[in-house]
């Protein structure tokens, strides 16, 4: 049993077998072309005939050479002729290839025939034209508007079905001096090929210069912050300690009140109000003469005091702070010759109260002071003292240090009045504010007189 495949090249489609003798139409009888209901296959035109069976087999007609060259690349077309080209002549057939020997011919309305011949319907018209030997010019690509072809011709063109081609985008040509690197993208020139303008260089100049004044004042912040937040020296606290008394308020040095949370006698709350602010002045007639001339190595600057009372007005306190002029080793030197020698608890070296006309401690003098403490500041130039008595204005026999006045189980009238505590309480009290003012990171401890 064959196949189509067989049949794919016409040199091997089997020859056709004899027809038998045809038999004369009975009368009436219509044929075959007057008959509607009887299809009849004829033979196409210019395809070559097929030779009985068992004649000689001849071998392939070469095609004569074409009398017109075909146009070189790049030639110009011809010119077009001044009126429209008739139908064009068909070609004469070419001599008919005879069948092998042995096998019948075959009929031409197969597939595998037609698959045989279909090569031709995709080939180029132009090699169509060239191979068929009639000498006729190849069709243009891209020929005029014209009459319609002729039937049977084959479509050239866009008229084969083939979408036009689009154009090849168009490349900006490259800059002056600029040489175009292989597989780069092509650069864009600025449609207006102007420089920018004095304008945007200037809003580039103040967006830059403000960016700079902003970074700047950031920059400056952040130090400053950090210069802030670091802890002061040693050297710096002590010289802003001596300009404090100037540059501070009376009532952040001197509260208007103060509350001693568990400070009293047995760990009692106290509370004192101020009532009086002296003037600052000089050292003069602040001290006793011994005490004077005690501190008078430091050197005295200026002169605060201030007067409390307690809540039940019993008993009056007044606070002093004297600015020396000594330097840190010097008020280190003082401090150590008081506690070494207790230069502070000595009886004859007592601070004088200040007492205010019109308050409760107008009659505070040197015959009621019943207890007392003086402190020598190490980290700042200043000396810090306090001296209580009775409100009433009674005198004190014996007037006793603060220190020895809050001991536990004192029987004496200072400490079971709780003088001693008033004097030590508003002693640290105002110590502690001067350190603050100055910027004293640390508490200094001091000896205690």
């Amino acid at each position: 049993m064959s196949t189509d495949a067989e049949f794919a090249d016409a040199r091997h489609i089997p020859p056709i077998p004899p027809q038998p003798p045809r038999r004369p139409d009975p009368a009436g009888t219509p044929g075959p072309d007057g008959d509607p209901q009887t299809a009849v296959l004829r033979r196409i035109s210019g395809e070559p005939p097929v030779p009985a069976p068992g004649a000689p087999a001849t071998a392939h007609p070469v095609p004569p050479r074409p009398t017109v060259p075909p146009p070189a690349a790049g030639a110009q077309p011809p010119p077009r002729p001044d009126r429209a080209p008739g139908p064009p002549t068909p070609a004469a057939p070419a001599a008919p290839t005879p069948p092998p020997a042995g096998r019948p011919a075959a009929f031409r309305d197969t597939a595998a025939f037609h698959l045989a011949n279909s090569q031709k319907l995709w080939s180029d018209p132009r090699e169509r034209g060239a191979g068929s030997g009639t000498g006729a010019p190849p069709a243009p690509r891209h020929p005029a508007a014209g009459p319609p072809a002729a039937p049977g011709s084959e479509p050239t063109g866009h008229a084969a079905g083939r979408p036009p081609q689009p154009p090849w985008p168009a490349t900006a040509a490259p800059q002056r001096g600029v040489v175009p690197v292989p597989g780069a993208p092509a650069m864009l020139r600025h449609p207006s090929g102007r420089r920018p303008g004095p304008r945007l260089l200037g809003a580039v100049a103040c967006l830059v210069l403000g960016i700079g004044l902003i970074g700047g004042a950031a920059a400056g912040s952040w130090l400053t912050d950090e210069a802030d937040a670091a802890p002061p020296t040693a050297a710096a606290t002590f010289a802003k300690g001596r300009d404090v008394w100037h540059n501070t308020p009376a009532d952040r040095l001197f509260p208007r009140t103060v509350n001693g949370l568990g400070v009293g006698p047995g760990g009692a709350d106290r509370t004192w109000t101020r009532i009086a602010v002296a003037p600052d002045s000089g050292c003069s007639g602040a001290y006793d003469p011994k005490l004077a001339a005690a501190l008078t190595r430091a050197g005295c600057t200026r002169l605060l005091r201030a007067t409390y009372a307690d809540v039940t007005r019993t008993s009056v306190i007044t606070v002093g702070a004297q600015i020396t002029k000594a330097d840190q080793p010097g008020m280190r030197a003082l401090n150590t010759r008081f506690s070494t020698k207790s230069l502070g608890t000595r009886t004859d070296l007592l601070p004088l109260p200040y007492a205010a006309k019109g308050t409760p401690a107008e009659d505070f003098g040197r015959a009621q002071r019943a207890s007392w403490t003086v402190r020598i500041l190490t980290d700042i130039p200043v000396v810090v003292y306090a001296v209580s008595g009775f409100a009433d204005g009674r005198t004190v026999a014996e007037p006793q240090p603060a220190e020895e006045a809050v001991r536990p189980g004192a029987t004496t009238a200072p400490a079971e009045s709780g003088l001693g505590h008033d004097v030590k309480g508003l002693a640290d009290r105002v110590g502690t504010d001067f350190r603050k003012a100055a910027g004293s990171p640390t508490q200094t401890t001091e000896a205690s007189s």
